[in-house]
């Protein structure tokens, strides 16, 4: 089987089971990808690490032990980054870790019961916007993606079901924000990548990046 067909092969995959799960004016000129650095609020495996920041649409379950009318196993949390739990009025979650919103959901119960015991697990996560690759434009599946460790241009077109038929891909444009930053961006030939098999083209993603896949003139 040919690279193309190969990745047809897991577009359909990833089609089967389900998804895996803004940007300034146009940007100019490639650059060179610098070796990512390891980011301690990384998420290997899919496994949310101690680390992980809470963001607008991640789904919480908060356990307050003992007081299973206080628990809540699905607690969404909403695009201005609050959620409601019983007794406590909306409390900011978006940019907290989950242990520090445990420990602000104990303050607060505290009111109410003795030496309350709270526990917040993240269930699904979409992360905050820093912590997510963007795609936009010409991607069949156009969306945001949770940033994890190693993640490759060629995992995010697999997540995004590859290209439409409209798209020129080999005009696509990664833009990404330094640590200092500067904003640059990076040309990829998507094209290459996906029909041809050019693994010169699939560079590691980091986070916060935006994927741009421009329609084609014709």
């Amino acid at each position: 089987m040919n690279f193309s067909g190969y990745l047809g092969a897991l577009l359909l995959l990833t089609a089967t089971v389900g998804p895996i799960g803004g940007c300034s004016g146009p940007p100019s000129g490639g650059t060179d990808v610098a070796p990512m650095k390891t980011d301690p609020g990384r998420i290997p495996d899919g496994k949310v690490s101690d680390e992980y920041i809470i963001g607008a649409g991640d789904q919480l379950s908060i356990f307050v032990y003992r007081n299973p009318d206080l628990s809540e196993p699905g607690v969404a949390v909403r695009p201005d980054g609050r959620i409601s739990t019983p007794l406590i009025e909306d409390i900011v979650a978006a940019g907290n870790k989950p242990k520090e919103l445990a420990r602000e959901l104990e303050k607060r119960l505290a009111k109410f019961i003795q030496e309350p015991n709270v526990t917040v697990i993240v269930r699904s996560f979409v992360g905050p916007p820093d912590r997510q690759v963007r795609v936009i434009g010409e991607a069949t599946e156009p969306t945001a993606i949770p940033y994890r460790d190693h993640m490759t241009l060629l995992d995010v077109m697999i997540a995004t079901r590859g290209l439409t038929k409209y798209a020129s891909g080999n005009r696509a444009v990664i833009v990404r924000v330094d640590p200092d930053g500067r904003r640059r961006s990076i040309n990829v030939k998507l094209s290459d990548l996906i029909k041809d098999g050019d693994i010169s083209q699939n560079i590691e993603m980091s986070p916060g990046d935006t994927l741009i896949i421009p329609q084609s003139w014709f």
